[in-house]
C-alpha cells in the first residue's frame, strides 16, 4: 500500500498547484450554456486533471516500479493522452482528434507486445486462444510478428474503456471514485499470481494508479475545484484496459466492474445514431443526467451510487466465474436501459405538459 499512498499524497498536493496555475492563466472549463448542455457546474473550473494524474503515477513508478520496455511504452501512452488531454483543457479540441490520439496511445502499447493473448472460455475450464493468425513483418532488419486477433481485441478493449470511463465524469466526485475502487480490484486479484513476478509489479502499479486517483478525489469532490478533464478520463480507462490485460487478460472482470459505464455508454451511442447524430459528440443524455434532471438526485448521491456499484460489482468479481459475470453484466445493461429508457419517456411526458 505504500504506492497508494504515495500517489494519493503527491496527487493532494499537486491539483492546488494546477489549480493555480490553470487559473492564472484563465484555463477555465465553460459552465452550463446551450453550447454546452451536458455540464453540470454552475461556474467555471479549471480541468488540468490528467497533469495531476500523469505526474503522481510517473514519479510512483520510477521509484516502486521495474523500468523495462512495458513500463516505457504504457507512460509513452499516458504522456500523449495528458499533453492532449491539455490542448483539449485549453482549447477544447475535436472529439475525432481524440478519438485518433487515444488510439495512437493503445498502439503504442499494444506494439510492446502488450495484448490480449486468450480470454476465458464460459462453457469450459479453458480458455480461448487469440495467438492466431499471426503476421511477421519485417521492420528496420528485424522481424516482427503480429498475433492479429490478440493485437485488434486489445486495441479495442483499451479505445473502448477510455472513452465510456471519459464520459462518465461528468459530475464532482464521480470518476475518481469509482476509478480508484476499480483498480483496487484489480490490484487484489493481481495478488492472487503474486508467485508470478510480473504480476507483482501489477498489483503495485493498479494499487499506485488508484492513489492518484484516490487524491485527486479531494479537490474534485463536490463543490469541486478541479475537474478531470479528458486527461484524467482517458486516462482511467486506459490504465484499467492495460492493467487487466497485463494482470492475466481479466477482460470480464473489468468490464464487471465498469458495467454501469458500460451500459450507459452502449446506450448513449445506439441513441445518438438513431438520432442521426454523432456519437463522438457530448449532449445531456448520459445516465448521471439523468439522475440527476429526472431523479432529482444530488451530485453527491449520484458520485455515491457510482462508487457503489463498482464496489458491489467488484466484490462479486472476486467470486463469479466467467458465466456469472457475463450473466451479471447482462442484468446492469437491461437494469440501465430500461431506466434511461423510462427517463426519456418522463422527459417526453414534461414537456408535452409544457
Amino acid at each position: 500500500m505504500l504506492g497508494f499512498i504515495f500517489t494519493f499524497i503527491i496527487a493532494a498536493g499537486l491539483a492546488p498547484l494546477v489549480i493555480k496555475w490553470y487559473r492564472k492563466n484563465h484555463w477555465l472549463g465553460e459552465h452550463n450554456s446551450k453550447l454546452r448542455l451536458k455540464n453540470t457546474h454552475s461556474k467555471p473550473v479549471p480541468r488540468g486533471g490528467g497533469i495531476v494524474i500523469f505526474l503522481s503515477i510517473l514519479m510512483a513508478a520510477l521509484l516502486f516500479l521495474q523500468v523495462d520496455r512495458y513500463l516505457i511504452a504504457i507512460m509513452a501512452g499516458a504522456l500523449l493522452l495528458t499533453v492532449v488531454g491539455i490542448f483539449d483543457d485549453i482549447f477544447d479540441i475535436h472529439p475525432l482528434i481524440r478519438l485518433l490520439t487515444g488510439l495512437a496511445a493503445a498502439l503504442i502499447v499494444v506494439g510492446s507486445g502488450i495484448g490480449i493473448a486468450y480470454i476465458s472460455d464460459p462453457f469450459s475450464a479453458g480458455v480461448i486462444h487469440l495467438n492466431h493468425p499471426q503476421l511477421a513483418i519485417d521492420i528496420f532488419g528485424r522481424t516482427r510478428t503480429i498475433w492479429v486477433l490478440a493485437d485488434l481485441f486489445a486495441l479495442i478493449f483499451i479505445l473502448w474503456n477510455m472513452n465510456i470511463v471519459n464520459w462518465s465524469k461528468g459530475l464532482d466526485g464521480q470518476m475518481p471514485g469509482f476509478v480508484a475502487i476499480a483498480l483496487i480490484f484489480v490490484g487484489i486479484l493481481s495478488l492472487r499470481f503474486i508467485d508470478d513476478p510480473t504480476q507483482f509489479d501489477t498489483a503495485h502499479f493498479s494499487f499506485i494508479i488508484a492513489g492518484a486517483y484516490a487524491g485527486f478525489l479531494l479537490w474534485n469532490w463536490y463543490p469541486q475545484k478541479i475537474m478531470p478533464g479528458y486527461g484524467a478520463g482517458s486516462l482511467a480507462g486506459y490504465f484499467l484496459s492495460i492493467l487487466a490485460i497485463i494482470s492475466g487478460a481479466k477482460v470480464a472482470t473489468t468490464l464487471m466492474v465498469l458495467a454501469v459505464p458500460t451500459a450507459d455508454a452502449i446506450f448513449t451511442i445506439l441513441r445518438r445514431i438513431r438520432a442521426g447524430k454523432s456519437p463522438l459528440w457530448g449532449d445531456r443524455g448520459h445516465l448521471h443526467h439523468k439522475l440527476l434532471d429526472v431523479l432529482k438526485w444530488s451530485k453527491r448521491k449520484i458520485a455515491v451510487f457510482y462508487w457503489f456499484a463498482s464496489l458491489v460489482l467488484g466484490i462479486l468479481s472476486l467470486y463469479l466465474n466467467t458465466i456469472g459475470k457475463i450473466v451479471t453484466i447482462t442484468l446492469v445493461v437491461v437494469g440501465v436501459f430500461g431506466f434511461l429508457i423510462w427517463a426519456k419517456w418522463k422527459t417526453l411526458q414534461a414537456r408535452e405538459k409544457a
